[in-house]
């Protein structure tokens, strides 16, 4: 009988599901049975990705940005005694799970109560040092407190000089079990002629998608060349529109992704971790609105920035003459590393 893996992406944006992908894949290959665990977007795309697998739906974070970046680190402040209740009623949900799916291993990405003392559990992290300006060394010493609850923590990064994650994944100190399992990401470079003179990617909670994609679609509405416009926003149904010279998805399933990616001169995008692995793989030229107040993802934009690789600026400073120096940065590039999962999932070996 294929032993069972709760598979648990956070539902913050689409990047913790979307780096799962690759991870499902190996599972399947390695002769494991996963099971699908999340809620939201997160749940709808890897239902999508992956319909023949059974899926779980877990209680909702229900994160939501601030309209304004300087009241992101107090929104979630205030909404901390919702959150602590969401991962207890996740950490319940998941000792149901366990024993009524018959659960042999649990792989959580960043789901802080799905772990259990029954079976082998890993939690996925490239945030060991977690970002909040003044108070970093307060949210990073209580991420810690819930990682110990997990047997392994997996980075999806390198442990050399040349990284992705930076700071964010290379702590001077952290106790914890470690692995550096390799950047992770579901696409494979293709050499192909591009089509599209720039591929729009946006994701994350609201209303900070809404309020990108507004801005974005502003700018973007009167230029030139060929644009593709992916909203992330995840429906029934797959939707296309053409408007002047821009042609806009609601969303995009893996393949279809891939192909526009590789086939699209530069990526307007988020610069949430999954993004810049996603890119790094695709060796693509990039431009990075980061989410307002976010610090994760305004760091990774201004050390992008710094080391020439990828221009960036503050999502109420877009215009669209912002890309126009992009020739004058060398874009991401990707690590030659290969994911060795066989050895990470001999966890779930043993008796």
């Amino acid at each position: 009988m294929k032993k069972r893996i709760l598979v648990a992406p956070l539902n913050w944006g689409l990047g913790h599901a979307t780096r799962c992908i690759p991870i499902i894949n190996a599972l399947l290959e390695l002769n494991f049975e996963p099971i699908i665990a999340s809620d939201g977007v997160a749940l709808t795309l890897l239902q999508k990705e992956f319909p023949k697998l059974s899926s779980i739906e877990l209680p909702s974070y229900n994160i939501t940005y601030a309209k304004k970046g300087k009241n992101f680190k107090f929104k979630l402040i205030k909404d901390a005694p919702k959150l602590l209740n969401a991962i207890k009623s996740e950490k319940k949900a998941t000792k149901d799970i366990v024993i009524n799916h018959n659960i042999s291993g649990i792989i959580s990405d960043n789901r802080l109560g799905v772990y259990s003392k029954k079976v082998p559990t890993v939690f996925i992290t490239h945030q060991l040092n977690v970002l909040s300006g003044n108070t970093t060394w307060l949210s990073t010493k209580m991420h810690e407190k819930f990682i110990k609850k997990f047997d392994e923590c997996w980075v999806p990064d390198t442990d050399a000089d040349i990284n992705l994650s930076s700071k964010l994944g290379h702590p001077d100190d952290f106790k914890i079990p470690t692995k550096y399992i390799g950047p992770l990401s579901r696409f494979e470079k293709q050499t192909v002629k591009p089509v599209n003179k720039i591929l729009v990617l946006i994701s994350g909670p609201e209303p900070q998608r809404t309020l990108l994609e507004e801005k974005l679609f502003w700018e973007l509405k009167n230029y030139p060349e060929k644009v593709v416009f992916v909203k992330g926003v995840m429906e029934k149904k797959q939707v296309v529109e053409v408007i002047g010279n821009i042609t806009v998805y609601n969303f995009m399933t893996s393949k279809l992704l891939e192909k526009t990616i590789n086939e699209s001169e530069l990526v307007i995008s988020r610069s949430g971790y999954t993004t810049v692995m996603d890119l790094a793989k695709l060796n693509k030229k990039a431009f990075f609105v980061p989410t307002p107040g976010q610090f994760e993802q305004e760091y990774l934009a201004k050390q992008l920035t710094q080391l020439n690789l990828v221009p960036s600026c503050k999502q109420d400073d877009f215009t669209i003459t912002k890309i126009e120096d992009i020739d004058n940065f060398e874009g991401l590039k990707a690590f030659d590393f290969k994911v060795n999962f066989k050895t990470l999932f001999s966890l779930f070996e043993r008796e």
